[in-house]
């Protein structure tokens, strides 16, 4: 009975022996993985992270990328390498992008197995606001993509043009004259995403509340062919249509109308008569030789009877 109790105790001591060294070999694992992280942290905080665990942000304001750019800077990481490094939120072991998906997509064409990153913990709000200040900063969006974006932030948030643009560090006229982009005609709209029409243009035409209208005259202001100055201008005209008076007609009377009756009769050619009784021109046409040979010799006539 001795014995097996010894065993027991024998065989429990073992096992708790087996227990600790586990405990321990997985703390040392641990540690290790934490001198290994901070080893390659910088003193930035800039860290090298798996380029497959990196996830593009969803809610990216920023839509297009011209594919030329994105080549050129693709072959120039693979020659330099990520010179400034993404900004990135932790989720549950994975990283989305807040600030550098350009970059990020260019490391992907260039064949990088890590990106340069530093690494933030935001909330869904401040991930928006920073994503929305990092494009405008860099000017990167497009006015649509601009509009589009810092609408969404305030109504997901139910924020005021104030609001929105003290967040963001715009003026509160700014905020209004972008969002008003997006009440113009959608041809319009795609117009000024496409860079064909620029936003100084697009804003004189929010005016205009015809959308027929305000893509005929968008068209003839793309690709500068009429500069936002005078684009305003030719607005303002299609709005306040100057009223040309039409010249007052003069009434002739009865006996200047049989006047030029008998001179055509007389002169066999065209008369006219331009004014009234009282002021006015006649003009005797003629419309060969022949006519002005008859002309000077019915004057002839007329100046032999008077003398």
């Amino acid at each position: 009975m001795n014995k097996k109790g010894l065993g027991r105790g024998l065989d429990a001591l073992f096992s708790a022996f087996d227990d600790e060294e586990e405990k321990i070999e997985t703390v040392a694992v641990k540690t290790q993985q934490n001198q290994n992280e901070q080893l390659s942290r910088g003193e930035d905080g800039v860290v090298e992270l798996d380029i497959k665990k990196v996830d593009p942000n969803k809610g990216q304001p920023r839509k297009s990328f011209d594919a030329t750019s994105l080549k050129e800077l693709s072959e120039s990481i693979k020659q330099h390498g990520v010179i400034q490094p993404i900004v990135v939120n932790e989720q549950d072991g994975r990283y989305m992008i807040i600030a550098g998906e350009r970059r990020f997509r260019a490391s992907l064409a260039a064949g990088l197995k890590t990106i340069p990153a530093v690494i933030k913990h935001y909330n869904d709000r401040q991930i928006k606001e920073i994503s929305i200040v990092e494009n405008l900063q860099r000017e990167d969006l497009n006015p649509i993509e601009a509009a589009r974006a810092i609408k969404e932030l305030m109504e997901e948030y139910n924020f005021t043009q104030e609001t929105v643009a003290d967040r963001i560090g715009k003026s509160r006229p700014a905020i209004a004259n972008s969002l008003r982009l997006l009440t113009l005609a959608p041809e319009v709209v795609t117009l000024v995403e496409k860079n064909k029409l620029s936003a100084g243009h697009a804003r004189c035409l929010v005016v205009v509340e015809d959308q027929a209208k305000q893509l005929e005259l968008a068209n003839k202001a793309t690709d500068d062919k009429v500069n936002v100055r005078d684009f305003e201008k030719m607005v303002k005209d299609y709005l306040n249509p100057k009223v040309v008076a039409k010249p007052k007609k003069r009434i002739q009377s009865l006996e200047l109308k049989e006047l030029v009756n008998d001179m055509t009769r007389a002169f066999k050619t065209k008369v006219t008569v331009l004014g009234n009784d009282n002021k006015g021109r006649i003009y005797i046409d003629y419309f060969s030789r022949d006519d002005l040979d008859r002309i000077c010799e019915l004057i002839g006539i007329i100046n032999s009877r008077n003398n």
